[in-house]
């Protein structure tokens, strides 16, 4: 009986702490990008160089989009002549730096974790959209024809209340459409935490892929890259399991995998991109999720 109240206790707190964090985070990011046009945010990319990565991870941090609509985006910037490096620095930004997990992490997980798990992406971002550009990953392009995003939110789109209030509004009932797409996978991820909060045994746990297992990391990296699970499943599965020992690198590792590439997110890439650079990327994601969890374990 005090494993099924403290199960229910926690599925309440969780649930009820992520719905007011995803709307809120939502509703001012959407207000933020209404300030921000889409064209403002094609130049920024445009910048070569360096520079151009470094604003290309910047612009996949600040835009929430869905891989619908990452997609078609990447797309566009390229057949406009948008340079390959910061583009790819985009792609690989946008999933893992989602303003959704930074705010998730940083209330579940606290602000040492947050600021961590901010600076390994970002900066994997840069790198690895250096290192695909100078390895020559802009001949692997497909010729095809850019669709329309399926989640289009740009001033084209929807006309823009003058007045502050009608901006907010309609950045509210934006985030209010987000959050009825991800309820679904949000309470099967808290749903499972809540299980193994209040069922699965510690010493399992620990033993499993606690800090003293090497092969934890890479292993959760591994199982996170194919797996089909959205961020709003995977911190709460892994906030559950850090508590009962999970090593927080092997947690880290799960959720960048998890969030950074899943099955459905390599089919659209493959629509676009020839399948050794689709390999690339998923070796990123999953580099970028061993080297960050290792770095977890040492720092925390």
């Amino acid at each position: 009986m005090n494993s099924l109240i403290s199960t229910f206790q926690y599925f309440l707190i969780i649930t009820t702490e992520l719905t007011v964090l995803f709307l809120g985070i939502s509703t001012l990011v959407a207000l933020i990008l209404i300030y921000i046009p889409q064209e403002k945010l094609r130049l920024w990319l445009s910048r070569r160089g360096i520079w151009g990565n470094f604003l290309g991870a910047v612009v996949g941090s600040l835009t929430p989009f869905c891989a619908c609509s990452t997609i078609p985006m990447t797309l566009g910037m390229l057949n406009a002549g948008a340079p390959f490096g910061p583009v790819m620095s985009f792609v690989i930004a946008s999933p893992l730096l989602n303003p959704i997990i930074i705010s998730m992490i940083l209330a579940l997980m606290g602000i040492k974790a947050c600021l961590i798990y901010f600076g390994v992406t970002f900066v994997g971002s840069i790198l690895f959209g250096v290192v695909l550009e100078k390895m020559g990953g802009a001949r692997y392009v497909k010729r095809v024809r850019v669709k329309s995003s399926c989640c289009d939110t740009s001033q084209n789109s929807i006309s823009i209340p003058i007045a502050f209030l009608g901006k907010l509004k309609l950045s509210f009932i934006s985030a209010w459409n987000d959050f009825r797409g991800v309820l679904v996978y949000l309470l099967i991820g808290v749903a499972i935490g809540a299980g193994i909060y209040g069922y699965v045994p510690q010493d399992f746990v620990t033993k499993i892929a606690g800090p003293d297992n090497l092969f934890a990391i890479p292993i959760a990296a591994l199982i996170g890259v194919p797996l089909y699970i959205r961020a709003e499943t995977a911190i709460p599965i892994g906030l559950a399991l850090l508590q009962k020992g999970m090593s927080i690198g092997a947690v880290i590792a799960l959720i960048i995998g998890g969030a950074g590439m899943a099955i459905p997110e390599m089919a659209m890439l493959a629509s676009i991109f020839r399948k050794r650079l689709v390999g690339a990327i998923v070796v990123v994601i999953w580099t970028t999720a061993v080297v960050g969890g290792f770095i977890f374990n040492t720092i925390i």
